[in-house]
């Protein structure tokens, strides 16, 4: 394999350290080893890759080894800096700039090499700012997930900040309207817009200096959504966020934003009575908690998360799964066996085709919730799942408990119970054996790629935001 210009450039500085170390000039060291000071300098500068007889001419010229002069590290640190600044100019970011390299001479200074390679970082580290890797962004979504598991889901620091701003606005039982909102936000000290050319990457826009939380005019049905984005938006204020530090850090803030939204809508006070009352009835059920605040059953299922197991005692799971069997939001602390890739992420994988979040799917009747009783590796689950769709296509909710809660809730009675070995790949993952024979090398199944594999988050103060548009849009409303 031929070696790369870096690696050219090392050997160079090193033939080059060794000659001068000997005091010999170029035509001097060429005429010991048979060749012209001009074809010296190439080799020296990187150009020419010089023969392994010529290489070991020139150690024997200068004392040393062939090893010494193929080493990969730098002579010195004027080399290093060189070599530094050599891989910066030729990277595709500094490239993509259009702008000419420096070209370093022996008068040009340490420090003025030193100041270049200053800008170089500078730029390397705000493109790695920029975009957030899939196998980053995987990693920093699994950490949160692990952390929240070990507190139960619960963020009591939120929960007391959410009703204390609702029992300043006014609000003491029932469905959050959206003039309670409103009064939320004058509080603050804003004023909630609803504009029809909300840039495409933002679902909200704060204007700090004039005082504006600016909304898109429609949301889902009920309206929760525009009361969520509102509560999302005055929760960074609240939160004192900041410009998110890395991708982690934006996830965190996402987090709380929605923790503090759902603590608003389904306040703990009157929802941890509603529950507990339920499971002194044995009727706990998603659909119930969802009717009496007025939300959506998506966002009743992750608030039974943040509060069952801390006010009720209740071990549970909680799983959106998309129409292709994809899990797209999970949470679990009852030890639900999930697939995971070799980061120790669950978002994107594939449940099993057992369980009731995909089962749901296959029932004609999906107006209703779907019970299920799963057996799997890690003991028995009872599930409860209502299916959805959106303009993306099919969803389904789902939340579950072991088995020996199931007495707390409505459809424990269910005869429906399904078997699950995953993550043996023989329970639904691989083909029975003789349709494994009958197809092997007769079939040629073509992948849908989703688009966003190609596609890096836009430059911007925040992953996902396209800056350009969202000043844009401020500059009309100014």
């Amino acid at each position: 394999m031929a070696p790369s210009a870096i690696e050219l450039s090392t050997l160079g500085h090193r033939i080059r350290h060794q000659r001068v170390s000997q005091g010999y000039t170029l035509d001097e060291l060429g005429a010991l080893v048979g060749v012209a000071g001009s074809q010296l300098s190439l080799i020296e500068n990187g150009k020419r890759e010089p023969k392994l007889s010529l290489l070991q001419s020139i150690a024997g010229a200068t004392g040393v080894d062939v090893t010494e002069l193929l080493s990969t590290e730098p002579p010195n640190r004027r080399a290093a800096l060189e070599i530094e600044l050599e891989r910066a100019q030729s990277s595709t970011v500094f490239r993509q700039l259009g702008i000419p390299p420096v070209r370093i001479t022996k008068s040009t200074s340490d420090e003025t090499i030193e100041s270049v390679l200053g800008l170089h970082r500078e730029l390397q580290r705000r493109e790695r700012e920029a975009i957030a890797t899939p196998e980053e962004a995987r990693r920093a979504n699994t950490d949160l997930r692990l952390k929240m598991r070990a507190v139960d889901n619960y963020l009591p620091d939120i929960e007391k900040l959410a009703e204390k701003q609702l029992k300043a606005a006014g609000h003491a039982s029932g469905a959050l309207t959206h003039r309670t909102v409103s009064v939320m936000a004058q509080q603050l000290g804003f004023e909630l817009i609803y504009a029809s050319d909300l840039p495409h990457s933002a679902r909200s826009v704060t204007d700090l200096e004039n005082g504006r939380i600016y909304l898109p005019p429609a949301s889902i049905p009920g309206g929760h959504g525009l009361r969520s984005m509102a509560l999302q938006a005055m929760a960074h204020r609240l939160l004192g966020h900041t410009r998110p530090s890395d991708y982690a850090d934006f996830l965190q803030q996402r987090l709380e934003i929605n923790y503090y939204a759902a603590c608003c809508l389904m306040p703990e006070t009157p929802s941890v009575a509603f529950l507990s009352q339920a499971k002194k009835d044995r009727n706990l059920a998603v659909e119930d908690f969802r009717d009496a605040f007025g939300v959506t059953h998506e966002a009743a299922a992750m608030r039974l998360t943040n509060l069952a197991t801390v006010h009720l005692g209740i071990r549970l799971h909680f799983l959106r799964v998309d129409g292709s069997g994809a899990i797209s939001r999970v949470y679990e602390n009852d030890d639900l066996p999930l697939p995971t890739d070799v980061t120790g992420a669950v978002d994107g994988q594939i449940a099993c085709k057992r369980f009731s979040a995909r089962a749901a799917f296959a029932e004609q009747n999906r107006t209703t919730e779907h019970y299920q009783y799963t057996d799997t590796p890690a003991g028995t689950f009872w599930c409860s799942t209502q299916t959805g769709s959106t303009s993306d296509g099919e969803f389904s909710i789902t939340v579950g408990v072991p088995f020996d809660d199931a007495r707390w809730f409505r459809g424990r009675e269910t005869h429906k119970r399904a078997t699950s070995r995953c993550p043996d790949e023989t329970c639904c993952r691989r083909p029975p054996a003789e349709v494994t024979e009958r197809w092997a090398g007769k079939a040629w199944p073509s992948a849908r790629v989703h688009m966003q594999m190609f596609s890096p988050l836009p430059r911007g103060t925040f992953p996902g935001v396209d800056d350009n548009e969202v000043y844009s849009f401020l500059d009309r409303h100014a």
